[in-house]
């Protein structure tokens, strides 16, 4: 008999520890998984995702946002960068590069103390209407020392922004102009779009006149 409660006593005293021990790991597994949840990924599928999280994680809109944050940001863009307006036109200034091409039967020619340059743009029409690209102007300033460039136009290679462009379509187009050499070859292009939309965004593009 006593044999018999000595080892009950000891089976007993085995199961509280097994007992203490097993509510410790669980304790830290509930941790673990209570921490590994706050890091899961949000699954779209789940019917029980809030709004908030559905529209910025899940939604085109708010994929798209993620995946391009530069196009929803009008100011500050660099040379390259895209700007998209609401109805689906994206623009971008791909270059300004000194132009040298000038047409002697015109009587074009390069003036002391002028810099003569052409602007690249790409326009793409991920909307769903033509877009009227004469509705859109440049305004070109020196981004170091002031000065705004006069426009012009160059005969040779000269792609302006006129016409429509039809839905899933894109272009390149030119934008030519001088600026006073005193002003440096750094500039601000700033692409202005008439509309009825007083609240349009007119993106501005940094960069520099190469060649």
């Amino acid at each position: 008999m006593m044999l018999l409660a000595a080892l009950t006593a000891c089976g007993g005293s085995d199961g509280d520890g097994d007992g203490g021990g097993g509510g410790d790991k669980a304790d830290a597994k509930s941790a673990g998984g209570s921490k590994g949840s706050v890091s899961e990924k949000v699954d779209c599928a789940d019917q029980d995702i809030s709004q908030a999280d559905w529209t910025k994680h899940c939604s085109d809109e708010g994929a798209d946002a993620d995946a391009d944050g530069a196009e929803a940001q009008a100011k500050g863009l660099k040379f390259g960068e895209s700007y998209t307006w609401p109805d689906g036109l994206k623009v971008s200034v791909t270059e300004a590069k000194v132009f040298t091409d000038h047409d002697a039967e015109l009587m074009e020619s390069a003036e002391p103390g002028n810099t003569d340059f052409r602007v690249k743009l790409k326009v793409t029409n991920s909307g769903k209407s033509a877009v009227a690209l004469d509705d859109l102007s440049l305004i070109i300033e020196g981004a170091t020392k002031g000065g705004e460039a006069a426009q012009t136009a160059f005969e040779k290679g000269a792609e302006p922004l006129e016409g429509r462009l039809a839905p899933g379509v894109s272009a390149t187009k030119t934008n030519d102009n001088v600026l006073e050499t005193k002003y440096g070859k750094k500039i601000v292009v700033t692409v202005q779009r008439s509309s009825e939309d007083f609240d349009l965004d007119f993106p501005e593009y940094t960069g520099s006149i190469t060649g």
